[in-house]
């Protein structure tokens, strides 16, 4: 949605500017590069003011795409008058970011990233909009829309609307935006995992009940625990026989900024901890084949609780 709503202003300011000319190209299977050099270049031949709306939908282009994108920017980088080029891409990796062509769009250009809003910034967020339609919230109304909407920035998005049209301007009341705002959320296993290592038991079992009432598959939840148990228990052996944590992580192959979560995880999680939860997930994992009795639901929470447990170790 923020994507959308950044493309509409760019190409809303690009009218205001004179660029009346609009050349919409997809690259999708089958799409041909020189296109784009073909866009670019009809601005000799019949004047005016052009925008090339290039989208990129897999965020792949390829070597010949790559190459077309470098070339295109050296002739921005040469003055070409009257092209403006809107390129829009999906969420891009690091391997990407490296790339030779998306390093010549970011030096040629204006790189904006725009991704959703993490659960602590999403009530500032929301404050934000609200505030665009001459309304606001208090801090407990933000945080119970902001839990209602989680994962689900469109529905969000629609909620507040939805307060425009039910309220006046001015503050809004917690009992008012409980009334109105429905239940959207979306989790993902990815969340449960950020929980997991963050040891914040209350999100992981509202995390859990909302994948129990999407109807999330059990062995993917099951692989999620299992995997951060698994990494920590190796971690925690390498620090048991005295590696330093920048080794440790080294050893397991946690880099950059997941290190962080990792480290206050570690230091709560002992390895005789790890090595019962990890025989709680097979035995879990029996119960998904029918092979035990039991509720996988509530092993799943009492595995979650057992790995968030707050107590802290020397490193």
């Amino acid at each position: 949605m923020l994507v959308l709503e950044a493309a509409d202003a760019v190409r809303a300011a690009a009218r205001r500017e004179g660029y009346d000319e609009r050349e919409v190209l997809v690259a999708g299977a089958g799409f041909r590069w020189d296109q784009l050099a073909q866009a670019s270049g009809n601005l000799s031949l019949f004047g005016g003011n052009q925008l090339i709306d290039l989208r990129i939908p897999n965020g792949k282009p390829g070597r010949d795409g790559g190459d077309a994108l470098q070339r295109h920017c050296e002739k921005i980088a040469k003055g070409v008058q009257g092209v403006l080029t809107l390129i829009t891409l999906p969420q891009v990796d690091w391997q990407a970011k490296k790339a030779a062509w998306f390093t010549a769009l970011v030096n040629t250009g204006v790189a904006l990233e725009l991704n959703a809003p993490p659960l602590r910034q999403l009530p500032d967020w929301l404050a934000m909009r609200l505030a665009r339609q001459q309304q606001s919230a208090t801090p407990e109304a933000l945080e119970f829309i902001a839990g209602h909407v989680e994962g689900n920035l469109l529905a969000a998005h629609q909620e507040i609307q939805k307060l425009a049209l039910l309220f006046p301007v001015g503050p809004l009341t917690l009992a008012q935006v409980q009334e109105a705002v429905l239940d959207v959320a979306r989790y993902d296993v990815d969340k449960l995992r950020a929980a997991l290592l963050a040891g914040d038991a209350p999100r992981c079992a509202r995390l859990l009940e909302g994948l129990r009432a999407e109807d999330t598959a059990p062995p993917l939840i099951l692989w999620a625990l299992a995997q951060e148990t698994r990494t920590l228990a190796q971690l925690r052996a390498q620090l048991d026989q005295g590696a330093s944590f920048d080794a440790a992580c080294s050893a397991v192959k946690i880099f950059g900024p997941r290190q962080g979560a990792y480290r206050n995880a570690s230091q709560r999680c002992s390895t005789a901890l790890l090595r019962s939860a990890l025989l709680q997930a097979a035995r879990i994992d029996r119960m998904i084949k029918g092979l035990t009795r039991g509720d996988q639901w509530d092993e799943f929470l009492q595995l979650a609780l057992r790995l968030t447990q707050t107590r802290k170790l020397a490193t």
